[in-house]
């Protein structure tokens, strides 16, 4: 990962190295530069970018997902 302030390109388990001591430092989705010491918002995994973008072109083609555990809706022919 690469700090947006001053460009130091560092892994993800330094980063968390400084976190140790906050309560929120599982969770918080946020990234501290173990050089400058800025903290800014984790980069999403390209999993979770590549299912964004698979649900927005679902959602803009008229796509809606189907729940098997909903009954049908009354007047619809579940077949």
């Amino acid at each position: 990962m690469k700090c947006p302030l001053c460009g130091f390109e560092f892994e993800e388990l330094e980063a968390e190295k400084g976190c140790q001591g906050c309560p929120m430092h599982k969770n918080c989705g946020l990234s501290l530069c173990p050089n400058c010491g800025y903290e800014f918002v984790s980069p999403e995994p390209d999993s979770l970018k590549f299912m964004k973008k698979i649900l927005g072109k679902m959602k803009t083609l008229g796509h809606k997902p189907s729940n098997p555990a909903l009954p049908p809706r009354r007047g619809t022919n579940p077949d």
